[in-house]
């Protein structure tokens, strides 16, 4: 009999998510191990050897970490809900002229979900990642935080987890630093998951090349698309570009023309197939509208604004706000300007080191003293 029960640990193949199930074998548990397999790399179109999470080596990887151990490990196939839901609304979400963020909506809508739904069958009360994250029930609440290793905090990507998931999740690694998880690694001799190179690109899109994803996966795109101008702040036509979906917010580099100085992209416009660009200041914004909102910290703040320090993107240090909700959506009005606010993006609200909620962002706009003007759909 374990000590503290039966847990499926998701495992990637990586140095993270292989000290977690060991850390919790060590503990006691007993661990069963998982790994997902969400994309054919072959099928996207990569020219390079099959690499990251979905790859045989990663697999193999963490195979190994279980034979050794002594606990079972399983293969989960969950290609076609992967594709239905993730792969498809990141095509989509460009052809709408927004920038998605797949990692987060696979975290909240697919692994977790999946996840469970094989604890269920196996008798896992709990299930664990390698997420440096913390999660803790206070009033009635689950309520993810930041992991310590503050570089490495994986909390903005966990606001959609639903209530009743993160009832039976454990993180492992939430009140570790990288470094301690690498010494850890090496006094237990795993020497290839230290030496193992990390990798940061979005597992179905090969060599990271979100545009000749989209080429290959939506046919006939670049005749539908091509031909589009860019356009000044004021409206002038400065020239043509290859459409609107192979450009985002805040992108400077790759726009295939020189304009004399640096420029960046400011606004996309579906309808027209415009793409605006302007001068690095034209990319502040000072509120936004969140859309699908999912509350962690608190049930719900319908007429009780808060003050927050909310996250527009994955590596921002975050900025000053109070949020208001309106029903499912969140009213955000910053203290200070914010650059390059990106709808399609997700919006992550903290409190101190708490995560308050999250949701969508689905436009940006100007605070005008009392007047609110909208600005980016």
């Amino acid at each position: 009999m374990s000590k503290h029960g039966r847990i499926l640990v998701a495992m990637s193949g990586g140095i993270d998510s292989s000290v977690a199930a060991v850390m919790l074998h060590e503990q006691g548990y007993e661990v069963i191990g998982m790994t997902m397999k969400t994309w054919d790399y072959a099928s996207s179109g990569g020219s390079k050897k099959e690499t990251g999470c979905c790859s045989l080596d990663s697999i193999n990887d963490a195979r190994n970490i279980a034979v050794n151990l002594g606990f079972p490990h399983y293969i989960l196939d969950i290609r076609e809900e992967f594709g239905d839901y993730v792969i498809d609304h990141f095509t989509g979400e460009y052809l709408e002229g927004r920038t998605p963020n797949p990692c987060v909506l696979c975290n909240t809508h697919i692994k977790w979900d999946a996840l469970l739904r094989r604890a269920d069958k196996l008798g896992c009360e709990f299930i664990a990642t390698g997420h440096y994250a913390n999660v803790r029930e206070e009033n009635s609440r689950f309520v993810i935080s930041k992991g310590t290793d503050t570089w490495k905090d994986q909390s903005y990507v966990l606001w959609g987890v639903s209530q009743e998931s993160l009832s039976r999740t454990k993180l492992p690694l939430g009140h570790l630093k990288k470094a301690e998880i690498r010494e850890m690694a090496t006094e237990r001799e795993l020497f290839d998951l230290v030496n193992k190179k990390e990798s940061y690109e979005i597992c179905f899109v090969p060599d990271n090349d979100y545009r000749g994803f989209l080429k290959h996966r939506v046919e006939g795109l670049e005749e539908r698309v091509k031909g589009g101008n860019f356009v000044s702040q004021e409206g002038k036509i400065l020239g043509k570009h290859e459409g609107y979906p192979f450009y985002t917010i805040g992108q400077r580099k790759g726009l295939g023309m020189a304009f004399g100085s640096p420029v960046y992209v400011t606004e996309i416009r579906k309808d027209t197939n415009e793409v605006v660009l302007g001068k690095e200041i034209d990319l502040d914004r000072n509120g936004m509208m969140v859309g699908k909102i999912v509350m962690q910290k608190y049930a719900n703040l319908e007429g009780m604004p808060l003050e927050t320090t909310t996250k527009v993107r994955y590596k921002h240090d975050g900025s000053p706000a109070q949020i208001i909700q309106e029903g499912s959506k969140m009213k955000v009005l910053f203290h200070e300007q914010v650059s390059g606010i990106a709808p399609g993006q997700a919006a992550v609200f903290y409190e101190e080191d708490d995560v308050v909620g999250g949701g969508w962002i689905l436009k940006s706009f100007k605070q005008e003293g009392d007047f609110m003007a909208e600005q980016v759909p």
